[in-house]
Parts: structure tokens; sequence; C-alpha cells
């Protein structure tokens, strides 16, 4: 009894919400799982510049090398004993922590561009499952209908056998077709739940939740004007190509920061102490004073680097060509896709099109049926059949919408102007 309280206190807590599609998409670009790690890896590329950047910040330490004296003053980690002592260091000149930062500004700006595609890539996923909830709603409710279609149909089966002008097959068959008809649209109700938790689960819900779409779902607007159109948004718009730049110009950087390490070093050094005659410099040295302090700069020279840079730098220039031939490679990829999404929502339109016209010949034949009825030349049987049939059209038609709508997304991912379209 405890089990059956639980759960029925848990399907309470389940939520059913009704979204349009752009209410969808904006929560999904807020609360998607996917969305919140790719805005942490964009924090993380940030503080990866702070991090590079440190090097030329001046840092202060300050403690003591109190220590008593016995003979001659000797130094602590190379400082002489003070009461207080405080160095400071900042680097002046380092080219090749100068081209470090501008690696990690350009791993920024990496970041921030794979965010940006994965608000496009989350933005097709939402759409794709917000269509796919749609369809298998719509269908569903074609099928219940057509399940009463098909009652009628066996309920005069049966009338019919009972008087005698119709065979006991005639009844099995209707009965057969009715429980096709119910079979299916079970599984077009399974489909529809799966669809809207699945939805739920892109736009940062729980498994336990559904999202329900709103009934007057308007078509998807502002497709390129042309193949040669949709060509070039896609070539300026792909974040991928984008990224595989951004990526390249890092690795650029990178070869340069490996190559400037032969350049020289300077930085800024400065250190005071207090020191105390207890350490005895009064006794080794020809003249005792208190406050001490040096300022000056740090200069290297590197004349010897080893094989390291020069291995590191070669890496780096076999990675820039690598990205360059996948630039290229992504390139003609995307020139590709996007010709094929173009040619698929012109044949969808042409499916839906053939679809819309099958649909209003039985709509027709429905009507002339309906007629044929009322003047006594047809039966309820066939009235029913006619109104089964029609729904029929109605799947093939909400089938080929759906693939056009489905087109659409493909070709406005491709083209870069998906969440324009969406939002």
């Amino acid at each position: 009894m405890r089990l059956i309280l639980f759960l029925a206190a848990l399907s309470c807590l389940a939520e059913t919400r009704t979204l349009s599609l752009k209410q969808a998409v904006d929560l999904a670009l807020e609360q998607n799982p996917e969305m919140i790690l790719a805005r942490l890896d964009e924090i993380k590329a940030n503080q990866a510049i702070r991090a590079a950047r440190d090097p030329y910040i001046p840092k202060i330490y300050v403690g003591s090398g109190l220590a008593y004296t016995y003979g001659f003053p000797m130094s602590i980690d190379g400082s002489a004993p003070s009461l207080v002592q405080a160095r400071a260091a900042a680097t002046i000149f380092d080219k090749s922590k100068s081209l470090k930062v501008a690696e990690e500004r350009e791993n920024a700006r990496t970041a921030r561009i794979g965010t940006d595609a994965r608000r496009e890539e989350v933005a097709e996923r939402v759409a794709l499952a917000y269509l796919d909830a749609d369809r298998a709603a719509r269908l569903a409710r074609v099928a219940a209908k057509q399940i009463d279609a098909l009652t009628q149909v066996l309920e005069t089966a049966k009338i019919r056998v009972s008087e005698g002008r119709a065979i006991r097959l005639d009844e099995m068959r209707a009965s057969l077709e009715r429980e096709r008809a119910r079979e299916r649209a079970r599984l077009l109700e399974s489909d529809a739940r799966f669809a809207q938790t699945q939805l739920s689960l892109l736009i940062g819900g729980t498994a336990d939740d559904r999202i329900e779409t709103s009934a007057d779902l308007a078509p998807l607007t502002g497709l390129p004007d042309s193949e040669a159109v949709a060509v070039r948004q896609a070539l300026e718009n792909s974040t991928e190509l984008k990224r595989l730049q951004s990526t390249m110009l890092a690795q650029g950087f990178s070869l340069q920061t490996e190559r400037a390490a032969r350049l020289p070093k300077i930085e800024l050094v400065a250190q005071y102490g207090l020191f105390a005659r207890f350490n005895n410099f009064d006794q080794y040295f020809n003249r005792f004073q208190k406050n001490n302090g040096q300022l000056g700069m740090s200069f290297q020279l590197p004349v010897l680097g080893g094989t390291a840079p020069s291995a590191a730098a070669a890496t780096a220039q076999a990675e820039i060509s690598r990205l360059r031939t996948e630039v290229g490679k992504l390139r003609n990829r995307t020139s590709y896709e996007t010709q094929r999404a173009y040619q698929a929502v012109n044949n969808a339109e042409h499916a839906r099109e053939l679809a819309r016209l099958e649909l209003e010949v039985q709509r027709e034949n429905v009507a002339v049926t309906l007629a044929r009825q009322e003047g006594g030349r047809a039966t309820l049987a066939e009235v029913e059949q006619a109104r089964f049939a029609e729904g029929e059209r109605w799947i093939v038609y909400y089938d080929t919408q759906h693939q056009l709508e489905r087109a659409k997304v493909a070709l406005l991912r491709w083209s870069g102007t998906l969440l324009v379209a969406l939002r």
C-alpha cells in the first residue's frame, strides 16, 4: 500500500506543459545541460587569459629571514638574514609570454564560437524534437477518429451478418481492421509520449515531465531565396568553419611562441631587507646599514635552448597544416550539404503538394458518398470507409508536412540562420 502511495506521489510531481516552438528553444538555450557545459568551457578559457597575463602583473612577497648568527652572516634561501624582507618581480619583456597571452585570447574566442555552435546544435535538436512531438500528436488524433469510423463499420457488419445479408468473414475482416487501427493508435500515442519526454529533457526538464506542442504551429520562414544564396550564407555563417579558423590562428601563435624562446627576456626585480646587528653585519663588513634595498632588471639571453622548442614548433606547424586541410574539406562539405538541403526542401514541397491534392480528392469523395447516402444509394459502411480513407490521406499529408519542416530546419541550420528563424 505504501509503495502504491509513493508511486502516486511521484506521478503527481510530473509536470505537463504546453509550449510554443520559440518558448521551447528559449528555455533550451538557457537550461540545456550541454549549453551549461559550453558556458563553463568559455569561463575556463577566459580564466586561462588571466593566468597567461600573470607574469606581467607585479608580485610582492613579504617575509622574514630572522635567524641567530654565529660567525659570518650566511644567506638563507639566497638572501641575507633579516628581520623583514620583501621582494617584487614582474616581467617587462618576454615575447614568448606575450604570444602565449595572444594564444589564450584566441582560444577564448574559439570557446565563444564553440558556444555559438552548441546553441545552433541545441536549437536544431529542439526544433526537430518539437516537430516529431507535434507529428505524433496529430497522427494520434487522426488514428483515434479512424477507430470510431471502423467501429461503425464493424457494427454495420454485425447487423448485416445477423440479418443474413453478409457472411461471418465480412465481420471478421471489419474487426481485424479496427484492431489494426487500435494498435496503430497505441503506437502513435507511445511515440507522442516519448517525443514529449525527449523535448522535456532537451529544455532542461526531467524524464517525468512532458512538453505538449501548441496547436498553432506556424511553418518555418526565412529560407534562402536560391541555392547560391544558401551556399554563400552557409560559408559565411558556419560556426564550425569559424572554430577551425580560430583554432588555426591559435596554433599560429603557439608556433611563434616556440620560435620566440630564443629571444631575450627582461624582468623587473626589487627587494628590501631590514637588518639587525645581532647577525654580525657590523663585524664582518666595513659599514652597517639598517634599511637596505635593490631595484633593477634581470636580463637573460638563451644561448643553447635545446631541441624542445624546435620540436614543439615543428609540431605546431604540422597541426596548422592539418587544420588548413580540414578547413578546405569542411568548406566543400558545407557547400555540398547545403545544396542537398536546398534540394530536399524543394522535393518535400512537391511531395506535400501532391499529398494535399490527394487529400482534397478524398475529402470530395467523402462528400459525394454522404450525398449518395442521403439519396439511399450508399450505406453507412461505405461512408465510414470513405472517412477512414480520408484519415489515411490526412496521415500522409501530415507526414509530408513533417518532412518539409524537418528539411527546412536542416537548410536553415546549414545556412546559419536557424536561430534567427526560430526566435
